[in-house]
C-alpha cells in the first residue's frame, strides 16, 4: 500500500530497528511507496514512511529491490557531493563512497552479500543514513 512521506526532522532522526519476518508489509508497503514516488524519488527507507524499522528500497534503472538490516561491510573511493531527500527540502553536503558491499536480507529474509558501486551504491548509502538516524 502507497503510504503517506514522513517530513519530520525529529522522527527521521531516529535509529531504526532490525526488521524481522513480521515486517514483510513494512517492505511491500515500501516498495509500493518508491514506485508510486519514481518519477522524483530513487529509494527510500521505512522511516520515511513512518516506521522505524531497518529496511530500505532502491530504483536502479527499471528495477527495486529492497534490503532488510542493510550493513555496508566495505566502501572505497570517497567522494564528496550533495543530495536531496523526499522528505527534506533542498540539498546537503555528503561524503559518500564510490563502491560499497552490502550484507542484508532480501524479501524472503534470506541472507545476501551484494557489490555496488556508482550511483546505486550512492543510493544505498543515503538509505542506510535514514536507518541509522542520519539525516542528509
Amino acid at each position: 500500500m502507497v503510504k503517506k512521506i514522513v517530513r519530520d526532522p525529529l522522527f527521521l532522526a531516529q535509529r531504526s530497528e532490525p526488521a524481522t519476518e513480521a515486517d514483510k508489509q513494512v517492505v511491500t508497503d515500501l516498495l509500493d511507496t518508491l514506485r508510486a514516488n519514481l518519477d522524483r524519488c530513487v529509494g527510500m527507507a521505512a522511516n520515511m514512511i513512518g516506521v522505524k524499522k531497518a529496511v530500505i528500497v532502491v530504483a536502479a534503472g527499471p528495477f527495486q529491490f529492497a534490503m532488510v538490516n542493510p550493513v555496508i561491510t566495505k566502501k572505497t573511493g570517497g567522494y564528496e557531493t550533495e543530495e536531496g531527500c523526499l522528505s527534506l527540502d533542498g540539498v546537503r553536503p555528503c561524503t559518500r563512497y564510490q563502491e560499497i558491499e552490502v550484507d542484508y536480507l532480501d524479501v524472503d529474509f534470506k541472507p545476501q552479500h551484494g557489490k555496488y558501486s556508482g550511483f546505486t551504491a550512492q543510493i544505498i548509502q543515503h538509505e542506510i543514513d535514514h536507518c541509522n538516524g542520519v539525516v542528509i
